[in-house]
């Protein structure tokens, strides 16, 4: 990679110390409330404009345009602690750094450096890409069409993740002329642009996930791109997202493990010590829940250099090293993402046999490690992430960069 830009315009790394004695404390402070936020499902505004006001939404952005420079796998270790502080705050801003980083990638010019300057001003971005109901598989029902010399955009989009905490939306539409699939930012400061809090799910509740409806959202033309523009190693930075994610999780279990037996003072009569703390078996329980935590982190952070060797090959010039480079990323992403569910959801689970009936109690709320972990490892199908593995180490079948979700045929219409 000899052509790769050597300069600070690109964002290969920063200090990670300074990253962390940066963000590390907001991460603390955002821990505080994160547990009564789960009971009563509080939207979590507050912790939102804390990262905000620390800069966190421009950590990727180059050093040259005001950003911290950090890599991906910087990024991700902080999206690891993050999550072990809230989980529902990484899968908040997921949308917020994937558009982050298609812009990392576009040719640097006017637009490129005003949405820099967004990033470090604080503006967020939510994701709003997701259609349900009545939708065949890959149609596209949001449109985005002229009218006055202008640009509008219409239609219902789904899981609009982080969307409710964001002053634009990334969204994936169809232009109405011709048919070409677009990515659309729309300015959320407008009439058109109609935001709902309506997830229901059991787990991630406060990720900000509901339903986005646009009628007539103005939009400005340089803010329609067309989709083959966007960056190439998107689906495994999208996916790592829900890694880290997990990987915060089975930390947080592991964190909440210790600190219960640490201070546990009732003790079973068939136990092996005076303390809960020293009994070999509870011991026993914690490392296991340790180890796993150690896992998920090491798997994430393994795939994070992967997805960084794809950002950095895309300015090395070389078309075939790209492409290879995206490969790894995808293969890698869909690796750690089998493994990162597994050991986030045993050590959820494993942590009550830790304890006695009492980690049961509401005020603990230890259930929301599972539920959150059972509801990000749910969002991509691991069975297909497997089969994408199976295929590629047997066959070296490319893995899909790009998928949809949506209806099939109808049973007997084939």
């Amino acid at each position: 990679m000899s052509s790769l830009r050597s300069d600070d315009t690109l964002s290969t790394g920063a200090d990670y110390e300074a990253l962390a004695a940066r963000f590390l404390p907001v991460f603390a402070e955002i821990a505080r409330d994160a547990v009564e936020r789960d009971r009563a499902r509080s939207l979590p505004h507050e912790a939102i404009a804390l990262l905000k006001k620390a800069g966190f939404g421009a950590v990727r952005v180059p050093a040259r345009y005001g950003g911290a420079g950090a890599s991906i796998e910087q990024l991700f270790r902080l999206i690891i602690e993050l999550a072990s502080a809230d989980s529902n705050l990484p899968q908040a801003l997921r949308g917020h750094f994937a558009f982050v980083e298609d812009w990392l990638n576009a040719p640097a010019d006017e637009d490129q450096r005003a949405w820099f300057d967004r990033f470090v001003g604080g503006q967020l971005v939510g994701n709003a890409w997701t259609e349900a109901g009545d939708v065949a598989l890959g149609q596209i029902n949001t449109k985005v069409s002229r009218r006055d010399g202008a640009f509008v955009l219409n239609g219902a989009k789904y899981y609009s993740t982080g969307s409710l905490y964001a002053d634009w939306i990334d969204v994936f539409a169809q232009r109405e002329d011709d048919g070409s699939d677009v990515i659309v930012a729309v300015n959320v400061h407008q009439p058109g642009v109609i935001r709902e809090d309506d997830w229901d799910g059991f787990g991630q509740t406060t990720t900000g996930s509901g339903t986005t409806l646009f009628r007539d959202a103005e939009v400005q033309a340089r803010n329609v791109v067309d989709f083959s523009r966007r960056f190439k190693y998107q689906t495994a930075f999208y996916q790592l997202f829900h890694v880290a994610t997990l990987a915060g999780i089975a930390q947080a279990a592991q964190r909440d493990a210790a600190a219960l037996v640490r201070s546990r003072k009732r003790v079973y009569s068939h136990g092996n010590a005076g303390l809960a703390s020293d009994d070999v078996q509870i011991q026993q329980v914690v490392g296991e829940i340790a180890s796993w935590a150690y896992g998920a982190r090491a798997v994430t952070l393994q795939a994070a250099q992967a997805v960084q060797r794809a950002y950095e090959a895309h300015f090395g010039g070389n078309d075939e090293a790209e492409r290879a480079a995206n490969v790894e990323a995808e293969i890698a992403s869909a690796q750690s993402q089998l493994v990162a569910s597994e050991f986030a959801l045993r050590g959820a689970t494993h942590l009550f046999d830790a304890l006695g009936a009492s980690a049961i109690r509401a005020d603990h709320a230890l259930d929301r490690h599972w539920r959150n972990a059972r509801a990000v490892s749910s969002h991509n199908p691991l069975v297909y992430k497997a089969k994408i593995v199976g295929d590629w180490i047997i066959n070296g079948t490319q893995p899909p960069f790009v998928w949809h979700i949506g209806n099939g045929p109808k049973r007997g219409s084939q």
